[in-house]
């Protein structure tokens, strides 16, 4: 594949893997079953503030990004464009969906939301534009302090849970449904998006994802 062909084919998966993202995030919060961790925080937030969960994803993005300083993280163009393209792409699809009642149609949106976030999470990590900024903050914490990714991103991950369920959040089946088997989701879709090289050689996904791959960037 040719340099441009391949940066094509990058930001393409980029926008359209963020865009997903919001839009997947989005039938969590339909389906009323329970959120991925940092979705709680950003609908608690969201439910004291009155605002939109979308803008409040972006705003808690911004914030996250600006803790990159002190831990001397570089973001790269999907970190800044993680920050306002799912925000937007969440408030759009809310925006869309009707009000539903009822397992029988909250449950397929539980799953399809699921099963869409690991093909998104796939598209824009296998993009290798960088990290969103909640990624990045736990992989920079990770360095300063030395304590593994796992720790890092659990120990982040249980205080916005916490401090969103406190502030009105959904949590439920769905966030643990979530938990088990976004990662799983994640590593089929990083190998079936990877992008080869434009030498034709190694991929541009490095051969070990980051850290524990990811959410929510």
């Amino acid at each position: 594949m040719s340099a441009s062909g391949s940066l094509g084919r990058r930001l393409t998966q980029l926008y359209a893997g963020l865009a997903l993202y919001g839009a997947s995030s989005a039938l969590l919060v339909a389906s009323g079953l329970g959120l991925e961790p940092w979705n709680v925080l950003h609908q608690g937030l969201a439910e004291l503030t009155g605002t939109t969960i979308g803008v409040v994803s972006i705003v808690v993005g911004a914030a996250v990004l600006l803790l990159w300083i002190p831990l001397r993280q570089r973001p790269g163009l999907g970190t800044v464009s993680n920050v306002f393209v799912v925000g937007l792409a969440m408030d759009g699809t809310l925006a869309l969906l009707p009000d539903v009642h009822g397992l029988a149609v909250r449950i397929p949106l539980l799953v399809a939301g699921i099963v869409l976030n690991g093909v998104a999470t796939g598209l824009y990590i296998a993009a290798s534009f960088g990290p969103g900024p909640r990624d990045g903050l736990m992989t920079g914490l990770h360095r300063r302090t030395g304590r593994s990714v796992r720790l890092m991103r659990t120990a982040v991950e249980v205080a916005v849970v916490v401090t969103g369920f406190v502030l009105g959040g959904t949590i439920g089946l769905g966030t643990l449904l979530y938990a088990l088997s976004i990662g799983p989701l994640a590593q089929l879709f990083l190998r079936m998006f990877a992008v080869p090289a434009a030498s034709g050689g190694s991929t541009v996904v490095a051969e070990r994802p980051p850290g524990g791959v990811i959410l929510r960037s």
